[in-house]
């Protein structure tokens, strides 16, 4: 669910019909590469100091030994974990507002869960963990926004902000929706053109968009998940212009949202370790089409 939604992604979806991209991106293979959704955003950048809540604003770094040499040796990675675990004891502080380019918005938000209580945010961890460790046996450097080590956060600005200061290839936040029973599949969020009030996405919407559209094709044949049967037309690509960590963005980005955690059948694979797997790999091979280009 990405960070800074107020409004649940299931009532303003805005489909981008690239079911052709799509299709054609499910039918191929990538070579050197192995191998649903709540849309809150909580990224942002460029907001006043003022605006943002005071939180350690360092991402967390790659481990420090060498990594490999491989086919993304050179590139840098940032991966944004949706929400955090421990926002739910700062509400205060993510309920301040930032701003977003086109308005203002909460700092972040808790995140949606399964109906069994596994929380969003310990999804978005343990899939962005998977999901480093395969971009790092690639030879990418991965950051991420943050890794269970801060008390909230951080702010959708800051999220922005960090793949922005990190001049990163690509950026991909993780998320899981929070929709009605019935409402299932991933679908992917890529930013829409945007000038104005300090952003500016005229830059990143076309690599944003084939970023989107490789990662919503692999992530088909890695999973066997189909794509959102409520978002996005069928394609499982859609584009928004109301979250701060793609408005804010000046590098490319997009959005996961991995399944519906309120759908029995989607909440069955969320909580599954080896589809969780899977999900990563799906990802871990869009990113690296994408970068080989």
């Amino acid at each position: 669910m990405p960070y800074d939604d107020s409004v649940p992604p299931t009532r303003r979806a805005r489909p981008l019909l690239l079911a052709a991209a799509l299709a054609a991106l499910c039918l191929t293979t990538v070579a050197g590469c192995g191998g649903s959704p709540d849309t809150t955003d909580g990224a942002g950048a460029g907001a006043s100091p003022s605006a943002t809540p005071t939180a350690p604003a360092s991402p967390s770094p790659s481990p420090a030994e060498p990594l490999p040499r491989g086919p993304l040796t050179g590139r840098t990675v940032v991966i944004d974990p949706g929400h955090n675990p421990r926002n739910r004891e700062h509400t205060e502080e993510i309920n301040e507002k930032v701003d977003i380019g086109t308005g203002r918005k909460e700092c972040d938000t808790t995140g949606t869960s399964t109906d069994a209580g596994y929380p969003e945010a310990r999804f978005t961890l343990d899939v962005s963990h998977r999901l480093r460790e395969l971009l790092q046996a690639q030879g990418a450097r991965v950051l991420l926004t943050h890794d269970d080590d801060r008390p909230f956060g951080p702010c959708i600005d800051e999220r922005a902000r960090i793949g922005n200061e990190a001049k990163a290839d690509a950026v991909v936040s993780v998320h899981a929706d929070g929709s009605a029973v019935g409402n299932r599949g991933f679908h992917v969020i890529l930013p829409a053109a945007v000038k104005g009030g300090g952003a500016d996405t005229s830059k990143i919407v076309k690599s944003s968009a084939d970023l989107g559209a490789r990662i919503a094709g692999h992530f088909v044949r890695t999973t066997g998940s189909a794509p959102s049967n409520y978002i996005g037309g069928g394609t499982g690509l859609d584009t928004r212009n109301d979250l701060g960590g793609l408005n804010l963005s000046t590098v490319p980005k997009v959005f996961v949202e991995c399944g519906n955690m309120r759908d029995p059948k989607d909440a069955a694979l969320l909580t599954s370790a080896t589809w969780r797997q899977k999900a990563a790999q799906g990802m871990a091979d869009g990113i690296a089409d994408h970068l080989k280009g």
